[in-house]
């Protein structure tokens, strides 16, 4: 994908998330992305073949981390609340860190071409399904009271995509705090009701 000394693929994909989380896809020019490298438009053809080739490296790079992320999580071992509250940790952690590749993974996603928008959302399919997995087995072990998993998952998976919107490293919580909290409100969801007194 490069072929001058000097400019890595890493930092076209990093200067284009940025402007793709600024502007949006479609505003974004591949000319708007060299510039943002020090390289006039046409000439960063010889670097990347398309915006497209930017999104999808983009986006694909995002669900590896996010499913890199979760696996870990879920691969620590301990019973389902514990693999749970790990595995909202590692989406909590995600988000409040990547805010930019957040916005572009949510927002953009009707921009891809086939197939690479199968593939994404394969992808993303499969990190729901891991996480509803958890919520299953704590559910068929008694241990959450659940109807619906599938919902469950939604909401738990929708509350830490959330915090890419208002989370700043400079702000009054600290990254693990937003972390277990949001761990505990999931559990906390998903937890059978005490018995009346």
């Amino acid at each position: 994908m490069i072929s001058e000394p000097g400019l890595e693929a890493a930092e076209i994909r990093r200067a284009a998330l940025r402007l793709f989380a600024d502007r949006g896809y479609r505003a974004t020019t591949m000319a708007d992305v060299g510039a943002a490298v020090g390289v006039r438009g046409p000439s960063l053809y010889r670097h990347v073949r398309s915006k497209q080739d930017l999104l999808v490296a983009v986006m694909v790079e995002t669900m590896e981390a996010l499913l890199d992320a979760q696996r870990a999580a879920a691969g620590a071992g301990g019973g389902p609340v514990l693999r749970l509250r790990r595995m909202v940790e590692a989406h909590v952690r995600y988000h409040a860190g990547h805010r930019d590749q957040a916005f572009v993974g949510n927002r953009e996603i009707g921009n891809l071409e086939q197939p690479a928008r199968d593939r994404i959302l394969a992808m993303r399919a499969a990190y729901e399904r891991t996480l509803r997995g958890v919520i299953e087995e704590g559910r068929d072990a008694g241990v959450f009271a659940v109807e619906h998993p599938r919902l469950a998952s939604y909401s738990i998976l929708d509350m830490g995509i959330g915090v890419a919107a208002w989370f700043r490293p400079d702000g009054p919580h600290s990254v693990e705090q937003v972390a277990y909290t949001y761990a505990d409100q999931a559990i906390r969801m998903l937890a059978p009701a005490p018995p009346d007194r």
